[in-house]
């Protein structure tokens, strides 16, 4: 399996630098405050992709993981706090 995920993770690599390659033309891109300039296409595409991807994971971690973990604690702490023999109803 980790063969597996390390040819995958070569493979989406090998895609990136070969679109990198393709789409060389420079642009210019205006952040507002920056200015970029002289940024290849394939670059500054590339670079939105990954800010999109991990903007996207800090989302999912702030809207799911935290509250099911949140939740997974009060559950526990609530079930250590039952007196011994008491039976758990919802």
């Amino acid at each position: 399996m980790r063969l597996i995920k390390a040819l995958l993770a070569l493979l989406f690599v090998g895609f990136g630098v070969l679109f990198g390659a393709l789409n060389r033309d420079p642009v210019s891109i205006d952040l507002g405050l920056w200015q970029l300039q002289s940024i290849s296409l394939g670059t500054s595409l590339l670079l939105a992709v990954l800010v999109g991807a991990v903007l996207a994971g800090f989302v999912l971690t702030a809207s799911v993981v935290w509250p099911l973990r949140h939740r997974l604690r009060r559950g526990k702490s609530a079930q250590a706090s039952q007196a011994p023999g008491q039976e758990h109803h919802e």
